[in-house]
């Protein structure tokens, strides 16, 4: 049947209605957090590409989670920002390191507030790379132990779930096997099993401090022009015991979260990185988009594509509208 009989317009006439019909919805319990903790640095100093957000120290820190926990928002995931880089990432594995005493501290703070930890190197190394570097390469195999010790010490500090996001092969069967070897069968992992090498991760190399030293991480990460190949990364991760999976970014790769969703059980995770943040930001500060409008529409088309779990730097603002009902 077509026209006049079916008016489409007739389910969108009011809120009310419009509401009643919606396909999509967004909760705050979908919603995690990324924070970036320092170490040896007192308050907090915002992060220039990433107006809004900040390199905290650990008190800082806990103001910002308990705030992100009493506004119903369930996981922060956190990234450290050593006192001291290396050429292996020491400070990542270090049982007293940054990430470490920042788990023990909201775990205390906020109990019930779900801890996650990105599992990865490069914020730590003084090369700037996900990997051990021998002349010039990026090591597979030998930076594996590196990941498990980081997992280890995250888990015995009290995360919650560990988030490898280095990309290296075999890092997730790696990990899996390091804490069920040491008596943490029941921590989840959630792997970062489709992260494509992305020019729109340039904003939180600024925030890390962890752009490269040489090169590139096209050897590791995914190239763009590939969604066969995102399939098969998130098949092997699930072989090796991955538990979530996500895509990374989210807005650039729609297509191959929802390809992901539709093959694979598994929740899956988009992570809103920080080019997309900014981009929001920094559109919204000429006055050319309505900056709260712009961060609804884009975390819905993320769930509309498939994602069960949204990663996102507007965690607080995407809370307070879902709480005031806009």
């Amino acid at each position: 049947m077509a026209f006049p009989i079916q008016r489409l317009r007739r389910l969108r006439s009011s809120v009310s209605i419009r509401r009643l019909v919606q396909e999509t919805r967004l909760s705050t319990d979908q919603l995690i957090y990324p924070l970036f903790v320092q170490d040896g640095v007192e308050g907090k100093s915002e992060i220039a590409s990433m107006p809004g957000q900040y390199r905290r120290s650990l008190p800082e820190l806990l103001k910002e989670t308990t705030e992100a926990f009493y506004l119903g928002i369930p996981a922060v995931i956190l990234f450290g920002i050593p006192k001291n880089k290396d050429e292996y990432g020491s400070e990542g594995f270090d049982p007293d390191g940054i990430v470490q005493q920042a788990v023990r501290a909201i775990k205390k703070e906020t109990p019930e507030l779900l801890v996650m930890t990105d599992v990865c190197i490069d914020e730590y190394t003084s090369h700037g790379h996900c990997g051990v570097v021998k002349d010039g390469k990026i090591l597979n195999d030998e930076t594996l132990s590196l990941l498990v010790k980081m997992a280890l010490t995250h888990v015995q500090a009290g995360a919650d779930v560990v988030a490898p996001s280095d990309m290296m092969d075999g890092r997730v069967e790696a990990i899996r096997k390091g804490l069920d070897d040491n008596g943490y069968e029941d921590v989840p992992i959630l792997s970062y099993a489709v992260k494509y090498a992305s020019c729109f991760y340039a904003p939180f190399r600024d925030a890390a401090c962890s752009s490269p030293e040489f090169g590139d991480r096209k050897t590791y990460q995914m190239d763009p022009a590939n969604r066969r190949e995102a399939i098969r990364e998130a098949m092997l991760d699930i072989e090796e015991g991955a538990d979530m999976l996500m895509v990374k970014p989210a807005l650039p790769y729609l297509d191959i979260l929802r390809e992901i969703k539709d093959s694979f059980d598994l929740p899956v995770a988009a992570y809103q990185v920080s080019g997309e943040y900014a981009m929001i930001k920094a559109a919204a500060e000429k006055g050319w988009i309505d900056e709260r409008k712009a961060i609804f529409e884009s975390l819905l088309s993320m769930k509309r594509a498939g994602a069960d779990i949204i990663l996102t730097y507007f965690a607080k603002e995407m809370a307070q509208m879902l709480t005031e009902g806009k």
